[in-house]
């Protein structure tokens, strides 16, 4: 590596720790100047498709990316970034909002957290029991995993035929580096209260009594994972557990073993869902405010994409390291 690449990377760095370092300020400061100069709720409503019955419409809302409460506390590197609370309550609105008919959600993800998968579930039962709503789910290039799980209870799911979708199952990772430390002369000090205190600590083997109590977290959340899927889909937990192998299928294999309803795109469920109310109504998308703060995050984000270098550091420093239970496809 070049001594100028050297220093823009140095650069670069100082940047991101003095980013991470006020990130909790201007949050704080980035939400008091979006209700300031943005929509109330925190993103803007806006009619992707004009129908012909005018104060009633569809709403399309939009998860993109991994399934993980940050507490929105995104950094001004990745506006874009999926928001759990702002999505929960994007579906509350469009529940209570009399003049939605209907729900579409669009599906990009390779899942994400079990506690966060659960809480969109229950608000999509929540739509369609309460509210008496229909909820489509419309599955992008992935929607595997916990994105799955959220789509169990839909009233319809459409796929295209090359979207992965699948992964059914549970997932829980650690790295252990204790031999790498040992061949460079480092040692770990550790007090703890109980056996288990530091459970899947990367400075020690797995014991035998560890991996047992983590195989039943495990398996209690997929048997979980299975009734979810075996609700929605109407299906024997038995049929379920032959898919749930954590294997990925194509959209056109989940069409084969009714894991999807339909094969299409967008457009094509937002047709579907016209044609099931029986009235061509608006198209609406909630979509990320345009707020003071949100177009300073946008801008420094486009800015600093295209170094990845960046990017990996940013992510290591902010990124929480803990293992949890997660419903997520890895590839």
């Amino acid at each position: 590596m070049s001594r100028k690449r050297w220093l823009a990377l140095i650069a670069a760095l100082m940047l991101v720790v003095a980013a991470v370092g006020v990130n909790v300020a201007t949050s704080q400061a980035g939400a008091d100047l979006d209700r300031m100069f943005g929509s109330e709720h925190g993103w803007a409503e806006r009619v992707i498709e004009q129908g012909d019955d005018f104060g009633n419409s569809i709403v399309v809302l939009e998860l993109n990316g991994v399934i993980q409460d940050t507490g929105d506390a995104v950094s001004i590197f990745d506006a874009q970034g999926y928001r759990h609370q702002a999505f929960l309550s994007q579906i509350e609105h469009a529940a209570k909002d009399s003049s939605v008919q209907g729900l579409i959600i669009r599906v990009n993800t390779p899942g994400g957290g079990v506690v966060e998968s659960a809480e969109i579930h229950e608000k999509i039962v929540e739509v369609q029991e309460e509210y008496k709503k229909p909820v489509y789910i419309s599955m992008g290039s992935m929607a595997a995993s916990g994105g799955y799980y959220i789509a169990a209870p839909a009233d319809k799911i459409v796929a295209s035929p090359q979207t992965i979708t699948g992964s059914l199952g549970v997932i829980m990772e650690s790295i252990n580096i204790a031999e790498l430390a040992e061949n460079y002369g480092i040692k770990f000090n550790t007090i703890k209260s109980g056996e288990y205190k530091d459970i899947m600590s990367a400075t020690r083997e797995m014991t035998e009594g560890d991996r047992a109590i983590l195989q039943s977290l495990i398996d209690e959340s997929y048997d979980e994972f299975v009734r979810i899927i075996s609700e929605g889909r109407n299906m024997s937990e038995s049929e379920v557990r032959q898919l749930a192998d954590g294997r990925i299928y194509t959209g056109n294999q989940a069409l084969e073993i009714d894991l999807v309803d339909e094969l299409g795109s967008l457009d094509d469920t937002i047709a579907m869902m016209r044609e099931d109310l029986g009235a061509n109504y608006s198209v609406i998308k909630y979509e990320a405010d345009t707020g003071l703060y949100s177009l300073f995050s946008m801008t420094a984000a486009k800015m600093l994409s295209s170094n990845n270098e960046l990017a990996s550091i940013e992510q290591l420093i902010t990124e929480r390291r803990a293992p949890t239970l997660k419903y997520l496809y890895t590839e």
